[in-house]
């Protein structure tokens, strides 16, 4: 058995074909079929069921493929930890972070880190805070970008606070609104709002303010995209709160201080027990660039 065939299995059990996972291996499938079969006599079980239409884990293919995937992973890690010993950072660093990141410049940061470590590979996506620290504790994620209201309790993780700020009203130009020096949250009460999915972390800071004031909304747009959110706001269809360091980049809008606390604060987590060489590379990186090391 070797990792090679392991890689083959895997690939098969996540393409459902010996055609495709050939092709992501760049290998002939006779070749590839041939390992797997050198493999199953091995092992003395069937692997997988084959039909004219799919490709299908057999009970023993079930047992052995999270097996096989921790073998890979172990494969690779060991080798990045070997590369780190001598000085290079190696792998795949997978970041998450939030749409309305504001402690960094992501994509500056991004550049200086692919500038030194240019043997890593980069891989990015935006999520929701409460998500990205589950998928850091199981391990989907190296590092990640969180923003969440002050006292919000995250465990399980290694946390680096990064920066704090507090929401603010996004107007249109127009709004009537538009030109107090500040608002209540109760001024905003009869505005028809856009904000975040309901289960996502943005949406629970200004639901739980809002909460905290004893005033009612109405969320007439639940939305993923800032920029969306921006285009109802410059129409005058909505409004919406938003951390007001990334509410000052958006154009063609007004941001209104509140007078409710609101105090919302981002961090940088990753793996506390077991950090990858790639990951402690990136966050000595965040630490330097942000002078929170």
């Amino acid at each position: 058995m070797d990792l090679q065939q392991m890689r083959y299995v895997v690939a098969i059990a996540e393409t459902g074909s010996f055609t495709r996972a050939a092709a992501r291996n760049f290998v002939v499938q006779s070749a590839l079929s041939h390992q797997v079969a050198a493999l199953e006599r091995e092992l003395g079980v069937k692997l997988f069921v084959r039909s004219s239409r799919q490709v299908q884990l057999t009970k023993a293919g079930e047992a052995f493929l999270p097996h096989a995937r921790a073998a890979l992973e172990a494969a690779d890690r060991a080798r990045d930890e070997a590369a780190a010993a001598d000085g290079a950072v190696r792998g795949k660093l997978r970041i998450g972070f939030i749409p309305t990141l504001t402690a960094v410049d992501l994509p500056a940061l991004l550049r200086e880190c692919r500038s030194r470590f240019p043997e890593l590979t980069l891989e990015a996506r935006v999520s929701n805070s409460e998500e990205m620290i589950q998928e850091v504790r199981g391990g989907t994620l190296d590092v990640a970008f969180l923003g969440l209201l002050h006292g919000t309790p995250v465990e399980g993780v290694a946390v680096r606070e990064l920066n704090r700020d507090t929401l603010a009203a996004v107007l249109h130009e127009e709004h009537p609104l538009a030109r107090r020096k500040r608002l209540s949250l109760k001024d905003l009460a009869d505005e028809a709002f856009a904000d975040f999915p309901r289960t996502s972390a943005g949406r629970k800071q200004s639901d739980a303010a809002f909460a905290r004031a004893g005033v009612e909304r109405q969320v007439a747009y639940e939305l993923g995209s800032i920029e969306l959110t921006r285009e109802l706001i410059v129409n005058g269809l909505a409004v919406t709160l938003l951390p007001s360091r990334h509410a000052a980049r958006l154009a063609g809008v007004v941001v209104v201080p509140l007078k409710e606390e609101t105090a919302r604060h981002e961090y940088l987590i990753w793996d506390r027990l077991n950090p990858s060489p790639a990951a402690r590379a990136f966050t000595g990186l965040v630490g330097e660039v942000t002078g929170n090391g």
